[in-house]
């Protein structure tokens, strides 16, 4: 006896041989699935308290979204046309400054139903806030919010524990001095070894809780604004607690420097290796590539939010080639505009044929694979997570094929690439739940009213000086 069989449906496996069955059957008992197969083999073998038919639906693993910044979401939109530094000092830090815990709370409240109801099951937050992370009350309200919801996160707490260069820190006064009218705020940085016990002291508090879905990893917020002694000191972390660790890499030209890019300098910190996840990784060179690929470094790829920061476009093809692991991430809401993996799932096969000038660049199966079972990989969980296999953890996502839009389709990979929107997901189970059921999220009771959400937002626009950008 099984919890649950979902029978019938389309199911893209993606396993090893990529199997679809085109009349398959998943089991799911408690939180892990028990059998994958053709409909008439599994029922055969399995009864269960539920039976679901998936008929004309399409049945997959959970999207993984392996880079995310939860808060942008309630300023969507704002600090348009600026470019990545002018935009994270000028607009980004002014409204998280201003946020309390309760606005926190909300913004992970109304991200968990938008990205849930987009098919994803798990993401990393990369938690920086103004360098150092978030006080107490907030990460309390933030997890207790994503344990609610019943996603699965990983909650990366983010530290400083050195101040820029000279040269940058100019730079960064000459945009603030753009926008006089906002309240500009920032974190000063740690001591080293407080920034770590703070971090340790975050995952002897919350990893594993949440019936073991909510992962806390170091995070720290940027390349060169951590020392070599933090970084060292975060992947010892994470070697410790069996977890991983992420920080933001060479996302602009501006961060690389003459002398030494950003990844060969967590090379000299002791930081790259397959415990560690990079975001961007936009300005590499091939020398930085081979180097991610020797120690197994991994890459957390924004296209979309890339492309609206105009910083340029990673080089995915080249990885590819020399065997680094790339999962997708949607970053930040308020240049990405949503938390929909699908949609830039989208984005990506697109742009990469464009940059490559290669319309057989990053076909549509790749890019599956950078949503799913690669980017398991990319955080760590490639054995429980990513693919619809026995011993698995049922994070399942069914899509409904009755659309318009969805008809015909040639095969799976580019019918969620290339027609798919999410709005097409009818279902999620998460840890072998059900979180989403006919469009709505089942552990958050009623949806938010817009208008409250909406004057919030614009209450905070105003009391962070934003309502005062020279536009």
């Amino acid at each position: 006896m099984v919890d649950l069989i979902l029978r019938g449906g389309t199911v893209a496996t993606m396993d090893e041989q990529r199997r679809v069955i085109e009349d398959g059957a998943v089991a799911v008992d408690g939180p892990e699935i028990v059998a994958v197969g053709e409909t008439d083999a599994v029922v055969g073998d399995y009864d269960a308290d539920r039976v679901v038919d998936t008929s004309g639906q399409l049945v997959m693993p959970g999207l993984i979204n392996t880079h995310v910044h939860v808060p942008d979401i309630l300023y969507r939109g704002r600090g348009k046309a600026r470019g990545l530094h002018d935009w994270l000092f000028n607009v980004k830090h002014p409204f998280v400054a201003a946020m309390d815990a309760e606005d926190h709370a909300v913004a992970a409240e109304l991200y968990c139903r938008e990205t849930l109801r987009a098919g994803v099951t798990t993401f990393v937050e990369n938690a920086g806030g103004l360098g150092n992370g978030y006080d107490a009350e907030t990460i309390r309200r933030k997890l207790s919010a994503y344990d609610d919801a019943g996603v699965r996160n990983v909650y990366a707490h983010g530290f400083l524990d050195q101040g820029g260069e000279a040269a940058f820190g100019s730079y960064i006064e000459t945009l603030r001095r753009k926008e006089p009218g906002v309240d500009h705020a920032s974190d000063p940085p740690m001591e080293t070894d407080a920034a770590l016990a703070a971090v340790e002291e975050l995952i002897e508090q919350y990893h594993g809780t949440a019936e073991g879905r909510q992962s806390v990893w170091p995070g720290p917020f940027l390349a060169w604004g951590v020392s070599r002694e933090g970084l060292a000191g975060a992947y010892a972390l994470a070697e410790k607690y069996d977890v991983m660790t992420t920080t933001h890499t060479a996302e602009s030209s501006v961060q690389e420097r003459h002398l030494a890019s950003s990844v060969e300098y967590l090379e000299s910190a002791g930081y790259l290796g397959d415990r560690t996840l990079l975001g961007h990784c936009v300005q590499v060179s091939q020398s930085d590539i081979r180097r991610l690929a020797a120690t197994d470094t991994k890459v957390a790829h924004n296209i979309a939010t890339n492309c609206s920061l105009a910083t340029g476009v990673a080089p995915v093809s080249a990885m590819d080639a020399a065997g680094v692991t790339v999962g997708l991430g949607t970053d930040n809401i308020a240049h990405n505009d949503t938390a929909n993996l699908i949609a830039d799932m989208r984005v990506a096969a697109l742009v990469h044929k464009v940059d490559d000038r290669d319309p057989g660049r990053l076909p549509a199966e790749r890019v599956v694979e950078m949503a799913t079972i690669d980017a398991a990989r990319a955080i760590g969980h490639a054995d429980s997570l990513g693919s619809l296999e026995a011993g698995k953890l049922a994070d399942i996502v069914m899509l409904d094929l009755d659309y318009p839009h969805l008809t015909p389709y040639t095969d799976v990979a580019s019918l969620l690439v290339y027609q798919a929107t999410g709005s097409e997901v009818s279902t999620v189970l998460c840890n072998g739940d059900v979180v989403i059921e006919n469009g709505e999220c089942q552990g958050l009771g009623d949806r938010p009213d817009p208008v409250s959400i909406q004057e919030r937002s614009e209450s905070l626009v105003e009391r962070s000086g934003l309502n005062q950008l020279v536009r």
